[in-house]
């Protein structure tokens, strides 16, 4: 199953386990933002949840646990914050979840994390997150103040590791009580010479890790890609190799901790591919050397790919997916080999989430 959230509603796709044919349906949800999907495959039966905003309505989490066929809602918004704040969700930008049964994180615009504890129904601020003494410094990226990344330890329920833009990197150990940054060595390039590593206010663009070896984190930064061997406390360059370091999404492969995909972009005003071609880069080693990957893929191609838009799924031999600013979505069914076109013509691609059910 693919999950697709668009500008302007929601797509789901399916197939067999080939991945060669798909049948789509949508939209859901129609002329709302969907800047989040989870195929939540815990429990007895999947659930799918999504974190759509509507101009009138304003954000909600929805969910379905007949694949889509029927979707509920929780009265006034699952995601909500508390009136002391003074604070109302813009948008829900991030649907994870939990190594603990139930529990799903959602990461909002303004910048928050909220925490449910079933399944993605109700949700309760992370309170010593959203009164960081960091915050009131918080910019906003391009896209706006959001915790577009969260990553829970997938053996540690006390540990979480999130991202906004633009903020940085942020961790706990304590189950939420007390938050850290965690940026040395990502460099903030915008910023003047002799200030580009600050101990907070990085663009970073997103994180990946892999449960087998959580400690070892990917990141793509607004200029630079990097990698943590102790759970973001170091960082270190590896970009060396790739056509440039400024892009939105990095993927982990499924199965292998150190086989890592990323989509680069001309980091200039345009922000299109790197020579106007279409290609993804692999690495099989941690990010010390790249590969191009193109076969199928468009050699005109001037439309991004954003951070949460590419992903892979579970299969043994795994495929990888990404949407795209023009409305397709193109699917590899061999971890990146080769390519095709899985539908086109929607609106503007923000999420996919891939599961094998």
């Amino acid at each position: 199953m693919l999950m697709i959230g668009t500008r302007k509603g929601l797509w789901l796709g399916t197939s067999d386990e080939s991945r060669a044919e798909w049948a789509f349906t949508g939209p859901h949800f129609d002329m709302e933002e969907v800047y989040s999907c989870l195929i939540d495959t815990r429990g007895a039966a999947p659930r799918l949840l999504a974190g759509a905003s509507s101009m009138w309505l304003g954000p909600q989490v929805r969910r379905s646990d007949d694949l889509g066929a029927t979707w509920q809602e929780t009265a006034n918004g699952a995601v909500r914050f508390p009136d002391d704040t003074e604070a109302n969700v813009e948008r829900v930008w991030q649907l994870v979840p939990g190594p603990e049964e139930g529990v799903v994180y959602a990461g909002t615009e303004p910048a928050a994390i909220f925490r449910s504890t079933d399944r993605g129904e109700t949700f309760a601020l992370e309170r010593a997150l959203w009164d960081h003494p960091h915050r009131p410094d918080w910019g906003a990226g391009f896209g706006g103040q959001a915790f577009h990344t969260i990553l829970p330890h997938p053996d540690d329920p006390r540990s979480v590791t999130a991202a906004l833009s633009s903020g940085g990197v942020y961790q706990t150990g304590d189950r939420g009580a007390s938050w850290e940054a965690r940026n040395h060595g990502i460099r903030a390039e915008f910023l003047p010479e002799g200030e580009q590593y600050p101990e907070f206010g990085q663009c970073v663009h997103k994180i990946t890790r892999h449960p087998a070896r959580p400690e070892r984190l990917y990141l793509q930064n607004h200029g630079g890609v990097y990698r943590s061997d102790d759970e973001g406390g170091t960082w270190k360059s590896i970009a060396d190799g790739l056509p440039a370091d400024f892009g939105f999404p990095i993927v982990v492969h499924p199965h292998e901790p150190d086989t890592v995909y990323v989509f680069p972009l001309d980091g200039s005003a345009g922000r299109h591919p790197v020579d106007g071609k279409a290609r993804v880069w692999r690495s099989r080693d941690a990010g010390e050397t790249w590969e191009e990957l193109g076969a199928g893929l468009p050699d005109s191609f001037y439309v991004a790919v954003m951070r949460d838009a590419m992903c892979a799924d579970d299969h043994r031999t795994p495929g990888v997916y990404f949407g795209t600013r023009n409305g397709a979505v193109w699917g590899s069914a061999d971890e990146g080999d080769t390519w095709r076109q899985l539908v086109s013509d929607l609106p503007d691609v923000m999420a996919v989430r891939a599961a094998a059910i």
